[in-house]
C-alpha cells in the first residue's frame, strides 16, 4: 500500500472524521516508521483535524485517584497491577494491558521504568522520541513493584481486552459511568493543577502521556535518543518521573 492509495482507504471508508481521522494517524505513524518524512497521510491528517475532527463527540469521565485504586486492590493482581501502571504512566488501557514483562527495565520498590516500544502503540511509536520510555516514581510505586513480584512473568501482562474492562465496569456499581479511556483522562486531569502552580512543566506531562511533538520544548533530539540507547540512565534522564511522583 501506498501512501497515495492510504489516504483512498481512508475516504473510502465512510465513518465519521474522527475515526477516518484515528486510521490517518495510525497510516501516518506506520509510514513514518519506515522511513518516510513527508506523504500526503500528514496532508490529510491536518485537514480533518481543520475540519474538526480532532474534537471528539464524547468524552470518558474522569476517574479520582482515590476511586481507582481502592477498586484495583479488590481484583487479582495482574489487573490490579496493570491499573495502578495505567494510572501512575497516565496511559490508555490498551497500551498497559499489552504490556510484557521484558519491558519493566528496572523494578525496585522506589523505581520502576517502563519501555513503551513493544506495545501496540510503539510499534507506530518513533523509538528515538522521549516518551518512549516512563519512570514510576511515589505513590504506589512500592505496591506496584509487590504486585510484579506476585505475578507470572507472562505477555500480555492482563488478557483483559479495553471492551472487557468497559463492559465489567458497566456491571460494577463502583465503577458505573467510568470507562476504561476514564484512567488516563483522570491521570490528566490529577495533573493539570500542578502546572499552575509551578511544579510540573508542560513539555513533561506531554512526554508522560505520550503526546509528546517531535522538536518540543527540553525534547531530546532524535539523533542523541539514538545514540543514547535504550537503557536505564537515559529513562531517568528523560524526567518523566518528576510527573510520576504525583499519581
Amino acid at each position: 500500500m501506498t501512501a497515495d492509495s492510504a489516504c483512498l482507504f481512508v475516504a473510502a471508508t465512510g465513518i465519521r472524521p474522527q475515526g477516518q481521522l484515528a486510521y490517518t494517524k495510525a497510516l501516518s505513524a506506520s509510514f513514518g516508521a519506515m522511513g518516510f518524512e513527508n506523504h500526503p497521510l500528514r496532508v490529510l491528517a491536518k485537514a480533518l483535524r481543520g475540519g474538526g475532527a480532532a474534537i471528539p463527540d464524547s468524552q470518558a469521565t474522569p476517574l479520582e485517584k482515590e476511586k481507582l485504586v481502592s477498586y484495583a486492590r479488590l481484583q487479582q493482581p495482574s489487573v490490579h497491577l496493570a491499573l495502578l501502571v495505567a494510572w501512575k504512566t497516565a496511559s490508555r488501557w490498551a497500551e498497559v494491558a499489552d504490556l510484557s514483562f521484558a519491558q519493566f527495565l528496572l523494578v525496585t520498590q522506589k523505581e520502576v521504568i517502563v519501555d513503551w516500544f513493544q506495545t501496540p502503540k510503539g510499534r507506530t511509536h518513533d523509538p528515538f522520541k522521549a516518551s518512549r520510555f516512563a519512570v514510576i516514581q511515589g505513590p504506589l510505586t512500592t505496591e506496584i513493584a509487590m504486585l510484579f513480584k506476585k505475578c507470572a512473568p507472562f505477555a500480555p501482562l492482563t488478557r483483559l481486552s479495553t471492551s472487557a474492562l468497559d463492559s465489567l465496569w458497566g456491571q460494577s456499581v463502583q465503577m458505573q459511568g467510568y470507562t476504561a479511556h476514564s484512567i488516563k483522562r483522570g491521570a490528566v486531569k490529577h495533573l493539570l493543577p500542578l502546572l499552575t502552580s509551578g511544579k510540573l512543566s508542560p513539555h513533561l506531562i506531554d512526554r508522560l502521556t505520550k503526546h509528546e511533538e517531535e522538536g518540543g520544548p527540553g525534547t531530546l533530539s532524535r539523533t542523541t535518543l539514538r545514540y543514547a540507547g535504550g537503557d536505564v540512565d537515559l529513562a531517568r534522564a528523560l524526567e518523566t518521573g518528576k510527573v510520576t511522583r504525583h499519581l
